[in-house]
């Protein structure tokens, strides 16, 4: 009896031995699995001030909705990781211009609104406050924000009002697409968005794409700006167009931006306040700069109760213009019709 105890008690050793060792087998390959096959998908997390977005396991931008006068989307990266935005003002980056300070890498706002400057960020501008967040969605095949703020003048009225979603695509490792969409809500009475070159959907990006290189990268490839209807580099300013492609070589590999306006979007094809120092925004607004008309051509009232929507969608790819086919995906996107949640 005493020896068939003591094998029995080697036959359970063995047995949780060969256990043990199964369980371990089993973390290494879900570890190296999890470590050659990343989280697919796009995934949101919350955040102290704001919100982290990923795309197939890789950092894409964070969502501030806190700690400045308007909410926005920075750091934003692209293939391979490439920063596609300016650091500056939210860091000091060595080759950086410290010019703008209000350029916050992406964001949406408008330099009149019933008078008030939600563009710059002056003692008597404005603010875009963060109300609420209306809904949070990771997905596999896309993930999205919708939320709501409120646009605030120095005394603290409120001036209007405005829901956006931002909806990210899960991508090629080649590129990364999202959408962009806001509705801007009067409120008691009439609502004027004025007629200025300051505004709106806006993206400052690297200096690397620059058309022209700052000081600090004399001598590297100038960044090149192409619109759909052929218009080219310092000829796009001010100019008319259904999307708008501006990119430039960043480490030695060529990577760009594009912006789609959205043929359903008011007095579309846009105008494009761009600049050769990297400043890249759609504007419908700014009449008066841009055409040289009269003051007050570009005002578009939304009269009180009712709202106006806008909609884009941002490229990010490799190569140029042509390489990345930018003509074609802008039709796919004009096809599409209105962002579906």
């Amino acid at each position: 009896m005493k020896t068939r105890t003591t094998l029995s008690s080697s036959l359970r050793w063995v047995n949780l031995l060969a256990l043990a060792s199964a369980m371990l087998w089993q973390s290494s390959v879900a570890a190296q699995d999890k470590k050659s096959n990343p989280a697919k998908g796009v995934q949101i997390s919350e955040h102290d001030g704001y919100l982290r977005i990923e795309v197939n396991g890789e950092l894409f931008t964070h969502y501030h909705y806190s700690g400045a006068p308007r909410v926005f989307y920075h750091p934003l990266l692209g293939p391979g990781g490439l920063q596609m935005t300016r650091d500056f003002p939210m860091k000091n980056t060595p080759g950086e211009d410290q010019d703008h300070k209000h350029h916050r890498s992406l964001w949406y706002s408008h330099g009149d609104v019933n008078g008030v400057d939600f563009w710059a960020e002056g003692k008597d501008s404005g603010s875009i406050r963060h109300v609420k967040f209306l809904d949070i969605k990771s997905g596999s095949h896309a993930g999205w924000i919708r939320s709501s703020n409120q646009w605030v003048n120095v005394e603290g009225g409120v001036v209007c009002a405005d829901e956006r979603v931002f909806r990210v695509y899960s991508s090629s490792p080649k590129e990364r697409l999202f959408d962009f969409e806001i509705s801007i809500f009067a409120q008691k009475k009439d609502l004027v968005l004025g007629d200025t070159k300051e505004g709106t959907m806006a993206i400052r990006l690297n200096e690397l794409l620059r058309l022209k290189p700052n000081k600090h990268n004399e001598g590297k490839p100038a960044g090149s700006i192409v619109q759909d209807t052929g218009v080219r580099d310092g000829a796009t300013w001010g100019k008319r167009a259904a999307w708008c492609d501006y990119h430039g070589t960043i480490d030695g590999k060529r990577v760009g931006v594009a912006i789609f306006d959205h043929p359903h979007n008011p007095r579309h094809p846009t105008h494009w306040h761009v600049r050769d120092y990297g400043l890249f925004a759609a504007n419908p607004f700014g009449i008066h700069d841009f055409e040289k008309k009269s003051k007050g051509t570009g005002n578009l009232v939304i009269p009180p109760g009712r709202s106006v929507t806008f909609r884009y969608r941002f490229y990010i790819h490799e190569g140029d213009t042509d390489a990345a086919k930018v003509a074609e995906r802008y039709k796919e996107y004009a096809t599409s019709g209105a962002m579906q949640l």
